[in-house]
């Protein structure tokens, strides 16, 4: 193999394999002199990759751990695997991970050859994740869409269903993409209406790049986690609830929402959960009736009504 760029790659693959490969084995599988192999290793150091080498009748060559993420090599099944798992980390809001999978999704299937994109869409297609709570479930296309737009910083079109299901075509400037761990919002300037607002990303549809760039605006107040914090406090009435439950604390905290907190327990059988929720009364009834155990409502006022008009409703529908 005469071509260095691509013995090179070679041999990064092989050497990525977790495993040591003696000098001759290498020369071996690549056609050419153990000279050569050494003078590659000394390439790829050069370029940041740790490759370490051992003397000896069994010695050979492997790549360790350094101090820097070099770039990696990857086969077919391994770069379907991996677009997979980043979307299933995007799509569903996964606490902790969910905007690094973000940036991470957005480089692999910008490289990704059509043929693996079709593989990835159609296994994800197929599958369908278990998701505690209300985490609306994205299409990490429209995720790594948004993300681009806002490296790029390119004005953004697309379609958007509002709370109360008026449809609107927006074009924005976007900001940023904040998780809150249950939901995906996109903080943006909306440049029909002339000011900031911020998107539900699971009711954003047909996003698109329009390729026109623009120079990013200050934000009103803070960063996009206050901008979007400002905007929801504004939008929705905070409750103060309080619930008694016929369970012991361990059965319904794991049937709550982590948001909403733990409730104390009262009993041997039962526990109370008193806390602050911003959460749309008829999202905290459907919560509730979820838990699946017998169950109080002190407070709110507006959902003791709620849940009693709901009863009558669900009483009539059986009738």
């Amino acid at each position: 193999m005469t071509d260095t760029p691509a013995r090179l790659l070679n041999l990064l693959s092989l050497l990525q394999t977790p495993r040591e490969w003696p000098g001759s084995e290498l020369a071996e599988r690549l056609d050419v002199t153990p000279r050569t192999i050494r003078r590659d290793i000394d390439r790829l150091r050069d370029l940041g990759y740790p490759v370490e080498a051992t003397r000896g009748a069994v010695g050979g060559y492997r790549l360790v751990a350094g101090t820097a993420m070099p770039p990696l090599l990857l086969d077919d099944e391994e770069a379907v695997a991996i677009a997979v798992g980043l979307r299933a980390g995007a799509g569903h809001a996964i606490e902790g991970i969910e905007e690094a999978s973000v940036r991470a999704l957005a480089k692999l299937e910008q490289v990704l050859p059509s043929r693996l994109r079709h593989r990835v869409t159609t296994l994800q297609a197929a599958t369908l994740p278990l998701t505690r709570g209300d985490g609306a479930t994205i299409d990490p296309h429209t995720l790594t869409v948004i993300a681009g737009t806002v490296t790029a910083r390119e004005r953004l079109r697309f379609a958007y269903r509002a709370g109360d299901g008026a449809e609107t075509r927006r074009q924005v400037e976007p900001y940023r993409l904040v998780s809150t761990g249950r939901r995906w919002y996109l903080v943006a300037y909306d440049i029909g209406r002339e000011d900031w607002r911020t998107f539900r990303v699971d009711r954003v549809t047909e996003p698109l790049a329009t390729g026109a760039r623009f120079t990013p605006r200050d934000a009103p107040v803070g960063d996009a986690a206050e901008l979007l914090s400002h905007s929801m406090s504004r939008q929705q009435q905070e409750h103060d609830v309080d619930v008694s439950f016929g369970a012991p604390a361990s059965f319904v905290t794991g049937r709550l929402p982590e948001h909403l907190g733990a409730p104390v327990p009262t009993g041997e059988g039962s526990c109370r959960l008193r806390t602050r929720s911003a959460d749309s009364v008829e999202w905290l009834a459907l919560r509730l009736a979820l838990v699946d155990c017998e169950f109080t409502v002190h407070g709110p006022q507006p959902l003791r009504e709620y849940m009693t008009d709901l009863a009558a409703r669900l009483t009539r529908a059986t009738a």
